[in-house]
């Protein structure tokens, strides 16, 4: 049996959690999450924990089995406390501010960049430089925080773009003088 898949799933405090047919929601203060189980997996949930079983033993069922197990965990885990991604602007005149639902981003193009915040997220700017994308949605939050780092990746030489907060980036060593000849 799977390692990930057997080992149950607590209910925190104040969450709510049920079946919608092959659908798992989870219902907290951070927001309603939901998760389509998928077919030849099981969904049991008890009075303090969920429990996920396989009703087969190929490996496709059993790879299937702890996928189930990390999505329904995060879940809950979304529904309880949320996910953030904290992202790093460095560069002289870069600075980004939310205006609506809206991220405005002076990023050294010739033209501002505006990034539509998507439902369900929350992006907050901390002096100009330091943002933070907050949601119910693991994947979601995710996805939005390396669209942002995509619109100015970091570049090795000076270190200007935009990078995750625990991101290292390895510094090159630019092109040496040639010595006067």
């Amino acid at each position: 049996m799977s390692r990930v898949g057997r080992s149950p799933i607590p209910i925190p405090q104040g969450i709510k959690v049920k079946m919608e047919g092959r659908v798992f929601v989870a219902e907290g203060p951070k927001g309603k999450v939901s998760q389509e189980i998928l077919p030849r997996i099981e969904v049991e949930i008890g009075d303090t924990e969920v429990l996920i079983k396989r009703l087969g033993e190929s490996r496709d069922d059993r790879a299937k089995h702890g996928l189930m197990r990390a999505l329904v965990a995060n879940a809950v885990a979304g529904a309880h406390e949320g996910f953030s991604k904290v992202l790093e602007i460095n560069g002289v005149g870069y600075r980004a501010a939310v205006e609506g639902k809206t991220l405005n981003l002076a990023l050294g193009y010739s033209h501002p960049v505006v990034f539509p915040i998507p439902e369900g997220i929350e992006i907050e700017v901390d002096k100009n430089n330091t943002m933070t994308v907050r949601g119910a949605r693991k994947q979601q939050v995710g996805q939005v925080a390396a669209e942002i780092r995509a619109l100015r990746k970091p570049e090795p030489y000076k270190g200007k773009g935009i990078k995750y907060a625990d991101e290292v980036i390895r510094r090159k060593v630019g092109k040496a003088g040639v010595g006067s000849g």
